[in-house]
């Protein structure tokens, strides 16, 4: 098992080597990321819904539910709810939209290698072009997989919450 995983580090380390050291600011930023989405998913399927169900339970409770002034309380309950569900839905936003940006930035600093290789040794050096190269193409192909899987995942936590907030809502008569 500990062979496994040196074998494991030593594959990401060459990795990381190749594409240089913009490809470790892209680890980051997408470690960042998923563990603000993680934390968000956590929030969304064991705290959200005890903090819904005291929401309603305090609704319920209530004598006056028809007033103007128990509607502008509903309001206000579902409001903090809402923004208690999207806290840090900005950052992660943001975090899988600089995730190709910082690729790209990999690209800048790759063909700039390329260019003073190709400046002091002239273009018949192909095997030093090529390790430029590579340090041009993993960085943007790294941040690219990074802001996929960002997407597709912030998406689905978006939904979730969507659906979790019309619950709450429904779950909240009008009288």
């Amino acid at each position: 098992m500990m062979l496994y995983l040196m074998d494991i580090w030593d594959s990401v380390r060459g990795f990381m080597a190749s594409g240089g050291d913009v490809l470790w600011l892209v680890a980051a930023v997408l470690f960042l990321m998923w563990v603000l989405m993680l934390e968000r998913f956590w929030y969304l399927n064991l705290i959200a819904p005890k903090e819904h169900n005291n929401i309603i339970t305090a609704w319920n409770n209530r004598e006056d539910s028809t007033s103007w002034h128990a509607h502008r309380i509903r309001e206000a309950w579902v409001s903090q709810a809402k923004q208690d569900m999207n806290a840090r839905m900005l950052i992660i936003k943001t975090l899988v939209a600089i995730c190709p940006m910082i690729g790209l930035l990999g690209t800048v600093t790759g063909m700039i290698q390329v260019f003073d290789v190709m400046a002091v040794h002239g273009t018949s050096n192909a095997r030093m072009m090529a390790a430029g190269i590579s340090m041009a193409t993993m960085p943007t192909m790294a941040g690219m997989v990074a802001a996929l899987s960002g997407v597709f995942f912030s998406t689905r936590l978006d939904a979730k919450m969507k659906i979790s907030m019309e619950k709450l809502k429904d779950s909240l008569p009008h009288h």
